[in-house]
């Protein structure tokens, strides 16, 4: 069993505009509403695998309610902590005809450090017949920025493997904490190593500077790819995987979906390299869905023999 836990958790509106332009009166052709964040994005992604999921973290007010509600509808497994202030809504702008998406998300609500306690004792019920606890997205006002940090703590002493997939101070410190992985995208990889990446040998640089700051196991995602170092048993490997690029219908929870595949495919004791192909296949398929956490697994299997995989050697000794 997997546990993804969604401190932030959201209700997702995203709505198809064609010929979208900022100033004017639209109407939507296509409305879409689901739980978000990313750890019910990963979630998802993990139930339309058949994998054995758990989704928590934090709900308040109606839109809590709402949230709880459409991942029940989904068949998702959940067991939120009610918190008092409100739960956040997400809106996303989908221009088909321009090929843009704008997201405009909410602050979220405030958290009081009863209800984290809380949380953290859920997690540690919850966690114990879990393979991997996925922590993941944004934190909410009033929550530390030290709190994914000292939840990898807490639960890597309790033999829990830990993947962490946030951004800014919260991943930099949780980063240190040393979780077994962290999946941060391109900008979020460039924030933590200071600088831009665009040739092979940066992102391999990259993965070797984030490795050393704590994970075991580093992958920076792309729209169409990603680059990754694993340390499967005593061997360190770095990959370089991409699809050739699809036409995206939106990218949002790509990502999270890549992350799902991948730790799906380590349950599977799935060799390193052919983790990394069936993750970037399920990623590429992904941004041919509206909503986050969605994608077509008969189409991911297809995408998953157009792969380009190579493994690179180390960026220095």
């Amino acid at each position: 069993m997997i546990v993804t836990v969604t401190v932030n958790a959201a209700l997702d509106r995203t709505l198809t505009v064609p010929v979208f332009q900022i100033g004017y009166r639209h109407r939507s052709s296509e409305v879409l509403t689901l739980a978000g964040g990313k750890g019910i994005n990963v979630a998802r992604a993990l139930k339309v695998l058949d994998v054995p999921v758990v989704a928590t973290g934090l709900t308040g007010g109606r839109t809590g309610t709402r949230i709880v509600e459409e991942l029940t509808s989904e068949a998702i497994l959940n067991d939120f902590v009610r918190i008092a202030d409100e739960s956040r809504t997400s809106t996303a702008v989908v221009d088909p005809t321009a090929g843009t998406y704008t997201e405009i998300n909410e602050w979220g609500p405030e958290v009081a450090a009863a209800e984290l306690e809380t949380l953290m004792g859920k997690l540690h019920y919850l966690s114990r017949g879990a393979d991997f606890v996925v922590l993941a997205g944004s934190l909410p006002r009033k929550v530390p920025t030290a709190f994914y940090a000292e939840a990898i703590r807490d639960l890597t002493r309790r033999d829990v493997r830990v993947v962490l997939d946030s951004e800014g101070e919260p991943l930099r410190v949780g980063v240190e904490a040393g979780p077994f992985l962290v999946s941060p995208n391109q900008r979020e990889a460039e924030q933590l190593v200071g600088q831009e990446l665009e040739e092979d040998e940066d992102f391999l640089m990259a993965l070797d500077a984030i490795a050393e700051m704590g994970p075991r196991n580093v992958v920076v995602t792309l729209e169409n790819g990603c680059f990754a170092l694993l340390r499967f048993g005593r061997k360190t490997r770095r990959f370089r995987a991409f699809v050739p690029r699809v036409e995206p219908r939106s990218a949002l929870g790509s990502g999270d979906v890549l992350l799902a595949q991948f730790l799906a495919s380590v349950l599977e004791e799935r060799s390193p390299d052919h983790a990394v192909r069936l993750a970037v296949a399920a990623g590429s398929a992904a941004v041919l869905e509206l909503g986050a956490g969605r994608f077509d697994p008969h189409l991911a299997a297809t995408l998953a023999g157009e792969v380009e995989l190579a493994e690179l050697q180390p960026a220095r000794s």
